[in-house]
């Protein structure tokens, strides 16, 4: 199989200049040739001598209708790369993408101007989501001047809850943190979470977990109890809206307790327990594991999904 590299983002996110970058890094510097498929051209041009330098081969796909597994099939028996970096269109439907069983996803990043984010997320939320659900690395370029930063990092991280994300301006790389946008006093031992301290708290431990490791929470959560679970685990979490009504996500992390078989799926709880941080086979790594400590019936909350949209 051969590795895909996909950058996405909107027109004039800084696509280009990331790739041209790359190209020009000396870890990049490896045999055989690297295929890029250009789906749109933007205010940046390859520059010739780069791509040789590179071994870098150029190709573009300007209509969505030829972005086909056929199409890109024809290019790889053109050049056989050893890598295809492709530099996919912002406007056509990420749904539809399509690549030859030949390939393989290696990684995704996706590229996001924040002078005009504001804008493409209110306008155009359901194919910015698209392009964020599956990447592994958010970069936010031209930062400067933007105080609110901490809400960007939170509206993508509810959609893109395992991506890196990474801000910058043009000093280069800017730490964003939500410390004092949380609504709830990160230093307590015990932290009791209304609806938006879950909906922050979910958030900032997928970031900053060491800082709840030890500590016990409280909140109303509902029950699910995932099939392919361990015996002694399940869910408790929230339903939350990260794009429209139609894109709803189901936010919780594994918790362990010893009357699961007690628990109705689909049901409420008001639930405290201790914060790990463990090996956890559905993580495929490290990750946040619950210790109920205890467990009570509750009534389904007024406001049963949490928002991040607005």
């Amino acid at each position: 199989m051969k590795p895909v590299y996909m950058i996405n983002g909107f027109l004039e996110s800084g696509k280009s200049s990331f790739i041209a970058y790359t190209l020009s890094q000396p870890y990049f510097k490896i045999s055989g040739t690297t295929l890029l498929v250009l789906c749109e051209e933007g205010e940046v041009e390859y520059d010739d001598v780069l791509l040789k330098r590179s071994k870098t081969v150029l190709e573009v796909i300007e209509d969505e209708a030829d972005f086909t597994p056929e199409r890109l099939l024809e290019l790889d028996k053109k050049y056989d790369p050893e890598r295809i970096v492709i530099e996919y269109n912002g406007m056509w439907d990420y749904r539809n993408m399509k690549l030859p069983v030949v390939w393989a996803m290696e990684q995704q990043i996706t590229m996001i101007d924040a002078s005009t984010f504001i804008s493409y997320f209110a306008n155009m939320k359901s194919l910015l989501v698209e392009q964020l659900r599956k990447s592994e690395l958010v970069i936010f370029n031209r930062c400067d001047g933007i105080e609110d930063l901490h809400n960007y990092k939170r509206n993508v991280k509810a959609i893109a809850q395992s991506a890196e994300m990474i801000f910058e301006d043009k000093n280069g790389e800017i730490n964003v943190t939500m410390d004092e946008e949380l609504p709830f006093d990160v230093h307590a031992d015990h932290i009791d979470l209304d609806d938006n301290g879950y909906g922050a708290w979910y958030i900032d431990s997928l970031d900053n977990l060491q800082r709840y490791v030890g500590k016990t929470i409280s909140f109303m959560a509902m029950v699910m109890k995932p099939r392919k679970f361990p015996k002694g685990f399940f869910v408790p979490g929230r339903q939350a809206m990260t794009c429209c009504a139609n894109d709803i996500a189901f936010l919780g992390f594994a918790c362990r307790y010893d009357k699961v078989n007690e628990l109705k799926e689909g049901s409420w709880i008001k639930i405290t327990a201790k914060v790990n941080r463990e090996y956890f086979s559905e993580y495929r790594g490290e990750g946040p594991v619950l210790d109920a400590v205890s467990i009570v019936p509750a009534v389904k909350p007024e406001k049963e999904i949490i928002d991040f949209t607005s």
